[in-house]
């Protein structure tokens, strides 16, 4: 019986490595919402339907949505409880302090990753090609499904505003879900209490 043909991996292009996951952010009624599916693609095959992309980090503070390759968004995770621990929690210095090495250190550079994280005070997205962006409506979203589950969220918040931050996560994310063939109906959501 002959061999099975080689397979041959190729290196993904930029804006491809979080390409199996959808992530979504929203601060709602005194509460932040950070939700994630469970599905990891490797080409066109599914992978695993139970991933969990969401971290908590200092203590619980923040919450972390992670969207790229597992290895580097793992990495990217550890750099940014190193800048919390070195700055004494403040969010948005350590968040800015890392994408300033992210961008600059030799071997942070090359990793592919997008990070949607928040604390009591602020939502933001932190991504290897500078940004640390918070955005203007109190949600944020990512990945292969995430300009659908982000329109769903948003019409979610105006025609049902009385809904939890959770259930809007969860609602914009099954919606993504029948749209997006990277991402799944299994969700994984974090909540944090909220100022705003």
């Amino acid at each position: 019986m002959p061999g099975l043909p080689e397979v041959r991996m190729r290196k993904t292009r930029p804006g491809e490595a979080h390409r199996g996951t959808t992530i979504i952010m929203v601060r709602h009624q005194g509460k932040v919402a950070v939700a994630g599916d469970g599905q990891v693609s490797q080409g066109p095959a599914i992978i695993k339907h139970t991933a969990k992309k969401i971290k908590r980090l200092h203590n619980d503070k923040i919450i972390c949505g992670i969207a790229g390759a597992t290895a580097d968004a793992l990495a990217i995770l550890d750099k940014l409880e190193e800048e919390l621990n070195q700055y004494g929690g403040n969010f948005t210095r350590a968040a800015v302090e890392l994408t300033k090495k992210w961008r600059t250190d030799r071997g942070l550079r090359h990793l592919e990753a997008v990070l949607l994280a928040a604390d009591k005070e602020k939502c933001l997205m932190i991504s290897g090609l500078g940004d640390v962006l918070e955005p203007d409506d109190n949600i944020l979203a990512t990945g292969a499904g995430g300009y659908y589950a982000l329109a769903a969220a948003r019409a979610l918040i105006k025609h049902a505003p009385t809904l939890s931050a959770e259930a809007i996560c969860r609602e914009a994310l099954a919606i993504a879900s029948k749209i997006c063939i990277y991402t799944n109906d299994t969700v994984v959501v974090e909540t944090l209490d909220s100022e705003g």
